[in-house]
C-alpha cells in the first residue's frame, strides 16, 4: 500500500506572501515561484531601501504609491481607516 503524502495546510496567504504585520506583499520565494509559473514575467519585489532621486527604483516606488493610493481610495472605509490592513502595511513598507 502506497503512503499518501501529507496535505500541507496553510492559513491566510501562504508561504509566498508576507504576513500583514511584516508589511504584506510577496516574499522572494513567492516572486521566484511566480516567475517559474509565468515564463517571461518581469515581476520584481518591493523597493524598500534608500534610492537616488530619479532612479529606476525611485520611479517604480512613485508608480506603486500612485497605484496603491487609488486602491486605498476604492477600498471600504473599514479597510481604509485600519492601520493594520494589507494595503496600508504594504504602502508603509514601500515608504509611500
Amino acid at each position: 500500500m502506497a503512503r499518501q503524502k501529507a496535505i500541507r495546510r496553510t492559513t491566510g496567504k501562504g508561504g509566498n506572501y508576507r504576513p500583514t504585520k511584516k508589511g504584506a506583499g510577496m516574499t522572494k520565494k513567492g516572486i521566484a515561484a511566480h516567475r517559474r509559473a509565468n515564463p517571461g514575467s518581469k515581476l520584481k519585489g518591493a523597493v524598500t531601501g534608500k534610492v537616488k532621486k530619479g532612479s529606476k527604483a525611485d520611479n517604480r516606488r512613485k508608480s506603486y504609491c500612485a497605484r496603491s493610493a487609488g486602491q486605498l481610495k476604492k477600498s471600504s472605509a473599514k479597510t481604509r481607516n485600519n492601520p493594520n490592513s494589507r494595503i496600508r502595511q504594504a504602502r508603509k513598507r514601500w515608504k509611500c
